[in-house]
């Protein structure tokens, strides 16, 4: 089982617009309301992929009831601690004239000292029965930041991997941990690390110095692809040529595909082909979290991977999976 946590979930909206008009009266012609937030859409394309999945974290007031009824009814499995403070609420404005998503995002609030203890107790149940976790999103504000990395050497004394989908502080202390995959953007890496990386040169050098030991490090680039490193080499994944309704949610997808690929003990090629698949068919969709199964399926094949030589002549134990 694929566990995905996230102590910050949503209660998405999606509103798309033939045209948007600032200053304006402006009419949607579609509006959806469903379970969102970076935990949520990973675990739901998970599910749509055909694996065992749980996603967990807090949820609140009616939305966060709303949240779980649109979990039950799509199918995903979910256990959450119910909290006092309402789940928050995004929005994301999609215009069709000019292609463009434009996301409105409600800040989390504190959910309270005790609550923190429910959600430990929860965590270690799981434990045992999982195979892989998936950490992702902001942290609540009352969060102590090496929350997420506290976990990991629990998560593998139970020889389970963990994805860690952070960024700033609480990224930097999961960095220390071997065997843990990291996985964020191109700007969250920069804010982590304090580089500029906005040369390609500068980031794989980045990569390479900061992947963790016998993990992964995966930066995505979106229209661009992503790359991986394992601290000795690093792989490139071109994304297929799409036109995109969205892209909200497309980060999600990827780490989705990106947990499929490495439960399942992929090679890291094979993996980022899965990811990157994932990732494109979110963005073929106005919801974000939401791909087609065939989609995925039919992308993964256009999907070219590049790999690096290594900087030793020793085969690298990544080169052979990460299983």
């Amino acid at each position: 089982m694929i566990v995905c946590l996230g102590t910050t979930p949503v209660f998405q909206r999606t509103m798309v617009f033939d045209r948007v008009a600032t200053d304006r009266v402006n009419r949607a012609v579609q509006v959806s309301d469903y379970a969102s937030g970076k935990s949520i859409n990973v675990a739901r394309v998970i599910h749509t992929l055909g694996r065992d999945v749980i996603a967990t974290g807090f949820a609140g007031g009616s939305r966060g009831e709303a949240l779980c009824r649109d979990l039950d009814r799509a199918g995903v499995p979910h256990d959450f601690v119910r909290v006092a403070p309402e789940t928050r609420q995004c929005v994301t404005v999609i215009d069709r004239s000019a292609g463009t998503a434009t996301e409105l995002v409600e800040e989390s609030s504190s959910v309270g000292p005790e609550v923190w203890e429910t959600l430990e107790n929860k965590l270690t149940e799981l434990l045992p029965k999982s195979k892989l976790w998936v950490f992702s999103g902001t942290l609540a504000p009352d969060a102590a930041e090496d929350f997420y990395a506290r976990w990991l050497p629990l998560a593998q004394q139970h020889g389970a991997r963990v994805i860690v989908d952070v960024v700033g502080e609480p990224l930097r202390l999961a960095m220390a941990h071997r065997n843990a995959i990291l996985k964020m953007n191109r700007d969250e890496l920069a804010i982590t690390i304090g580089q500029d990386l906005s040369d390609d040169s500068a980031l794989v050098q980045a990569m390479l110095a900061h992947a963790p030991l016998e993990g992964l490090l995966v930066v995505t680039l979106g229209a661009g692809g992503a790359i991986a490193s394992d601290g000795r080499q690093c792989w490139r994944a071109a994304s297929p040529k799409i036109t995109p309704v969205s892209a909200v949610g497309s980060g999600d997808s990827f780490a989705a595909g990106l947990a499929v690929a490495l439960s399942e003990g992929r090679e890291i090629a094979d993996t980022m082909k899965l990811a990157i698949a994932c990732g494109a068919a979110n963005a073929l969709t106005p919801l974000a979290g939401h791909v087609d199964r065939e989609t995925v399926e039919r992308l993964q094949t256009q999907v070219v991977v590049i790999e690096s030589e290594p900087r030793s002549s020793s085969p690298s134990p990544s080169r052979r999976g990460l299983g």
